[in-house]
């Protein structure tokens, strides 16, 4: 029996492992076109579009696996029936409950893999997407260039004599000039500096220089080790979120609510379409050809359609789609398959 099962197991992880890669890659040729628009306001190295890769690499799986699962489970069952090796297994008294049953877990293991993707590590991906492509466009506002006089930093006037390949400006000079006539003007030179996020605020972070006050004919002069000085130009909260947190709102928000039950049903939809597929693929190809390629459309069109349709309340939509469609692949098996076989 043990065979027997890692036989099966073995034809639809072949089929699995190539569908699944194809998918992959598609989906992420997409991300990486939609990456692509971001440069269009932003700048951005080769490496933090990887890094910006690498945070929709959950969302990539979300959208691929599941799918995968479920067309690979009908395509290996029906090459299977067409070359008369499931005839085979039900002569040797393999019964289809006994695969059923087998590919059930597999499938209850796949889901609850994909629902600790989506609950978990896609909402953080989310956050630190986000927070990079913010920090990303606050930092172009006030993105300061080498060598170049009348650059300016918030009220600051800047100038900056390098910059080396790890982000650290070398050798700066800040001038504040006085607004009214009772401000005083002030001159800041550092041996280094760099731009932070403190709190949602972008900083200019400086190490190792002086600070020069100077009102009239008084001036005041103090050394500094690190100085922070801050700029009006803030960012939305650049914490990232826990995963608790980032569903904590899903009962109030729309938005929030439909995104809980997209995420969620997808990451259900091995096992919701589990004995569909079995159906769909079981069939005695000497008397019929089945239809497993329009019962695959047909399943993603109705289920997706679900989904997108029915968010409110979230939990109800998702414990009721998810179990109008187990309970009709249960029917559906026991009609199609458990009758026949």
């Amino acid at each position: 029996m043990k065979l027997v099962y890692k036989y099966l197991l073995n034809q639809f992880l072949s089929t699995m492992l190539s569908l699944f890669f194809t998918l992959f890659v598609i989906v992420s040729i997409v991300f990486f076109i939609q990456l692509a628009k971001i440069t269009s306001y932003i700048e951005i190295s080769f490496f933090e579009l990887l890094k910006l890769y690498i945070y929709l690499l959950p969302k990539t799986l979300a959208f691929t696996l599941p799918i995968s699962f479920f067309i690979a489970l009908t395509l290996s069952f029906y090459r299977l029936s067409r070359e008369n090796e499931s005839t085979v297994l039900f002569a040797l008294s393999i019964t289809p409950k006994m695969i059923a049953s087998f590919f059930v877990k597999i499938a209850a293991l796949v889901s609850a893999f994909m629902l600790i993707i989506v609950l978990i590590f896609i909402p953080i991906s989310f956050e630190l997407f986000d927070n990079f492509v913010d920090y990303k466009k606050i930092s172009a506002k006030i993105s300061i260039k080498t060598g170049e006089f009348g650059q300016r930093y918030g009220e600051w006037l800047v100038f900056i004599d390098n910059k080396n390949s790890e982000d650290i400006y070398q050798n700066i000079i800040m001038y504040h000039p006085k607004k009214k006539p009772q401000d005083k003007e002030q001159v800041i030179l550092a041996k280094e500096g760099r731009l932070e996020t403190n709190e949602g605020v972008i900083a200019f972070k400086l190490s190792e220089g002086k600070a020069y006050e100077i009102k009239e004919k008084n001036w005041h002069i103090s050394s500094f080790r690190n100085l922070l000085i801050k700029s009006k130009l803030s960012s939305k909260e650049l914490n990232t979120k826990s995963f608790y947190n980032y569903w904590n709102d899903i009962t109030s928000s729309k938005e929030k609510a439909k995104e809980f039950v997209i995420y969620v049903l997808i990451a259900l939809f091995p096992l919701a379409s589990v004995l569909f597929a079995l159906s769909f693929g079981i069939v005695t190809y000497r008397y019929e050809k089945g239809f497993a390629y329009f019962g695959i459309f047909a399943v993603i069109f109705a289920y997706f359609s679900l989904l997108i349709s029915f968010y409110n309340p979230p939990f109800v939509a998702v414990g009721s789609i998810f179990m109008i469609f187990f309970l009709a692949s249960s029917i559906y098996f026991k009609i199609k398959i458990t009758s026949k076989y």
